[in-house]
């Protein structure tokens, strides 16, 4: 069964940093473009990051200069680190995975919760 489990969300103090990760269960993420989504409560789901399988990235505007997106050299794992974080980065954070080879193959997390607030 393949699956992604995400971990590292939590409460944050305004300016501080979190790292989430999701992890590949059952598969690797070689040939997927692996992304994480956010959503607060009342509001859309948005894209904050991804990271291609070719290894090109990018952000969403409230994402850039602040959060890094990266994959581990197993390609097992994909991180988001975030920094100098604001309140409005509060939001359930969802990791997906979408295969550049069958792209009907589109998994998605269980999500965890960040929170930041004084």
């Amino acid at each position: 069964q393949v699956l992604l489990v995400e971990s590292g969300g939590g409460l944050v103090q305004p300016g501080g940093s979190l790292r989430l990760s999701c992890a590949a269960s059952g598969f690797t993420f070689s040939s997927y473009d692996v992304s994480w989504y956010r959503q607060a409560p009342g509001k859309e789901r948005d894209l904050v990051a991804v990271t291609s399988a070719d290894g090109s990235t990018n952000y969403a505007d409230s994402a850039k200069g602040r959060f890094t997106i990266s994959r581990d050299s197993a390609q097992s794992t994909v991180y988001l680190q975030m920094n100098s974080l604001k309140p409005d980065d509060t939001a359930e954070y969802y990791c997906n995975a979408v295969s550049t080879i069958y792209r009907y193959l589109n998994l998605w997390g269980q999500g965890t919760l960040v929170t930041v607030s004084s």
